[in-house]
């Protein structure tokens, strides 16, 4: 098991690195990750390659006893190479460049670019392929981060056009997907059709998700051009990962497409980050792990695990005392099984001086070197428990042509995919179960219950996989907007919605309404839930029930006959459909239903205290997180505030 931290020896005086080493041992590090942002030093000038830095740096940590994972350094080029070729820097949609300064400015379509990463990352791995204390290489660092993921420089509309020659073929065809007869688009050959640059009111649907779709290409390509330039170089003792950065269902790239081939997924967990005046909801940072663990259906590493406040201008939220270990408990928990830590100490300088490390600037082994070393010292004889499979009855799934369609035309102010993601997810982990976050176009046969947020985008192919599976005995929760358009982006005509699914679900739509932030419905349950009322935000579906059993009705005076959640039984499964933004503690009590109903296992436990099951050797454990200032009790055992705490279940 790698317990290990983010590792920076250039920024520092040459005779602090034994200090380092020491300091990292007695914590009980045994890898450290370098190099992510080192191209300058590795080529000061083009083409004179040097790794004698390097070389002394490895050779003093494997006399230590401590591995290397190095970084390959593309994501932040030397000035010369700005300075040299001014195109390989990317443009933002009012055609800014883009300037030399920051980090990832990159355009992963400058042919240019691409010649200079390949010549840096050849001469690297090939000067590092023997060395035994490289264990792993990971590639760029946190792929599409902070907006990097556009870019709409001329190369970039070329290349666009091309990608649209090579998709359709023919221009007519085109324009009957886009519908360019509208506004008077239509396009007599592909060198016409722009990149979609600011313009008056807003470009067309189909170019914009054919946009996006372009954008992940370009990226993903870059990153699959590197990666199977790593592997053919690497020694054979050598893997290959990338680190995923949050903030991933905003990203205009696939990351399932991104990590094939890689050997594992790295990740980067900041459960706050600059401004936030408290972390994100527990809720939402254990479905980030479940989603990168969900990326190639394996256990993954950690190799940025916050510890210390963070921020480039602004600083966000202290972790308290515990509570950045009580994270790394958590992460463990959700499927990590190798972490290190960001980082081992805070920069003096730089944009990063903001962002503390486990040693502040006082240079001080505190509080925070203390929680990592205790993290090692009690997860360790826990690795074997850490390193097996979670097996999950429920899968949330996430489509990214449907997120960025949603990205494009959000229909309220209010929505947010993330968000609604949430919805459906937060009562379960409530609930504390097992759930797996996947592509939607995986084999969800295994599972028996899927949670669908805001699919809007569901072709025939996928109706019929769906209706297989609740035939089969599955259950299916949907929420609103479910199949209202084709995979081209464009509204189905004649056709009720929800369409593909209109069938299973047993409703009919006929009426929608977009509520806008601060507006509100109420809604009140109906049989089994009646006396039950809440609310409803963001969207409404007016619902009415064909063969579907209503289990909450909108109270107002012109829709109060019309349901906003139903259930249908078909076949041997169900589906719910939940046709609004509705109040979490509604959805709860239907998701206690369904894991009652079909035999899910889940644990009850105080508010603010996950409990998460793992299984090894014929014997449960679970792995204890309080997520709050107060103290918490499961059966008989206490938990401090932010505590942690791993046992075994028949304890």
């Amino acid at each position: 098991m790698y317990f290990g931290v983010a590792y920076y020896p250039e920024h520092w005086a040459m005779d602090m690195i034994d200090e380092d080493i020491k300091g990292m041992k007695e914590m009980g590090v045994n890898i450290v990750r370098i190099g992510e942002f080192a191209w300058h030093l590795m080529e000061k000038e083009e083409g004179q390659f040097n790794f004698s830095f390097f070389d002394m740096v490895i050779n003093k940590l494997k006399s230590s006893g401590i591995s290397v994972m190095f970084g390959t350094p593309t994501a932040t080029f030397p000035a010369w190479l700005a300075k040299k070729h001014p195109s390989i820097l990317s443009k933002d949609e009012n055609m800014q460049t883009r300037v030399f300064g920051g980090r990832r400015q990159y355009c992963y379509n400058s042919h240019i670019y691409r010649e200079y990463s390949k010549r840096i990352v050849t001469q690297l791995v090939e000067h590092y392929k023997d060395q035994e204390a490289i264990i792993s290489w990971q590639v760029d660092n946190e792929f599409g981060h902070e907006g990097s993921d556009m870019c709409y420089c001329e190369e970039c509309q070329s290349k666009f056009q091309s990608y649209l020659r090579d998709r359709y073929e023919d221009i007519d065809k085109l324009n009957e997907v886009y519908g360019t007869i509208f506004w008077g688009q239509t396009y007599n050959d592909f060198e016409e059709i722009p990149a979609p640059l600011k313009t008056i009111t807003t470009h067309n649907p189909s170019l914009q998700l054919d946009w996006a779709r372009f954008r992940s290409y370009s990226l993903n390509d870059y990153a699959k051009e590197q990666v199977e330039l790593v592997k053919k170089l690497k020694g054979q003792h050598q893997r290959v990962t990338t680190n995923v950065c949050g903030g991933f269902l905003n990203n205009f790239f696939d990351h399932e497409e991104n990590v094939k081939g890689l050997d594992f997924v790295s990740y980067d967990n900041y459960p706050v980050w600059g401004g936030l005046r408290e972390p994100i909801p527990r809720a939402e940072i254990a479905m980030t792990h479940d989603f990168v663990r969900g990326l190639l259906n394996r256990n993954y590493w950690i190799v940025e695990e916050l510890m210390g406040a963070q921020g480039h201008s602004v600083i966000g939220y202290l972790p308290r005392p515990n509570q950045a270990k009580m994270w790394s408990y958590q992460a463990f928990a959700h499927g990590c099984t190798n972490m290190l830590y960001f980082r081992w100490r805070g920069m003096t300088r730089g944009a990063e001086q903001f962002c503390f490390g486990i040693i502040d600037h006082d240079n001080r082994y505190g509080r925070k070197y203390r929680e990592v070393q205790e993290v090692i010292k009690e997860i360790t004889p826990y690795a074997d428990v850490l390193n097996s499979e979670i097996k999950s009855d429920i899968a949330v799934l996430y489509d990214y042509d449907n997120i960025w369609s949603w990205n494009f035309q959000p229909q309220s102010v209010g929505y947010d995919f993330t968000n609604e993601l949430m919805r459906l997810y937060t009562p379960f982990y409530n609930l504390n179960t097992n759930m797996d976050v996947i592509p939607i176009d995986r084999d969800f046969s295994k599972y028996k219950i899927l949670l669908i947020p805001t699919l809007q985008l569901i072709d025939k192919d996928l109706g019929i996989r769906i209706k297989l599976f609740v035939e089969n005995g599955g259950i299916v929760v949907f929420s609103f907007r479910a199949g209202i358009k084709d995979k081209n982006n464009n509204i189905n005509f004649k056709e009720t919605i929800p369409c593909n699914i209109r069938e299973i679900s047993g409703i009919e739509i006929y009426d929608v309404e977009s509520l806008q932030p601060g507006q509100e419905v109420e809604i009140i349950g109906v049989g089994e839930y009646e006396k039950k009322e809440g609310k409803c935000g963001v969207w409404r579906d007016i619902i009415t029930p064909v063969s579907a059993t209503e289990l909450y009705r909108y109270n107002d005076k012109f829709f109060g006959d019309r349901a906003c959640i139903t259930v249908n039984q078909y076949g041997r499964g169900k589906v719910y459909y939940i046709g609004g933004g509705v109040d979490i503690a509604i959805i709860e009590d239907i998701a206690r239903e369904i894991a009652l109903d079909n035999n899910i296992p889940y644990i009850e436990s105080e508010e603010g205290l996950e409990v998460y099951m793992r299984h090894h050797d014929n014997q449960e454990y679970l792995i204890l997180t309080n997520h709050t200032s107060e103290d918490k009790r499961f059966k008989n055992i206490a938990i401090g505030p932010y505590g942690s705490k791993i046992i075994k279940k028949d304890e």
